[in-house]
């Protein structure tokens, strides 16, 4: 059975950067050098730059990289490459993968999260020149099995009134 498609309310901007500073300061907790704990800014970042790719951009992207990257003290550049590639691809991508399902679009930023993550990865070793282990990789699984949670959360303040109330302007 095909489930119903609801046109959704204009996104404030005001809440889309209130999500991006709550991603923020997820990450600013102490569990961000965990394994599995996922990147909330690029999660977010990727959700925006499919549902509002005009709001959200390369430009919000990269500053966003950088304010990671003075809070993690990694090579200035890093995260903000990072971040700036994963907007430009899922803007890129994005008309293709708002047809599909809420699963299915796991299944596309799965690959997202994934290069972010090697791209990190490669500029932390030519630095360094040690590799962080396979576990390092796990949280691109955790951010794709959130995927669903995030569409849902960040979805909810653009849905309409399914019954509609007589009293209320929309």
């Amino acid at each position: 059975m095909m489930r119903p498609h609801y046109i959704l309310l204009p996104a404030n901007p005001l809440f889309i950067a209130m999500t991006l500073l709550l991603a923020f300061l997820l990450n600013l907790l102490p569990w961000g050098q965990w394994p599995g704990v996922p990147d909330f800014v690029a999660l977010v970042l990727v959700f925006w730059s499919i549902h509002q790719p005009r709001k959200i951009g390369i430009g919000i992207a990269f500053c966003m990289g950088l304010l990671m990257d003075v809070h993690e003290a990694t090579l200035l550049g890093q995260n903000a490459l990072a971040y700036t590639l994963l907007s430009y691809f899922a803007i890129m991508i994005h008309r293709r993968v708002l047809w599909f399902s809420v699963g299915v679009q796991a299944l596309h930023v799965l690959p997202l999260m994934l290069f972010t993550q090697l791209i990190q990865m490669v500029i932390r070793m030519s630095v360094s020149g040690k590799f962080p282990g396979w576990l390092y990789f796990s949280e691109s699984f955790v951010s794709m099995a959130l995927w669903p949670v995030v569409v849902w959360l960040l979805l909810a303040p653009q849905r309409r009134a399914v019954d509609r109330d007589d009293n209320r302007p929309i």
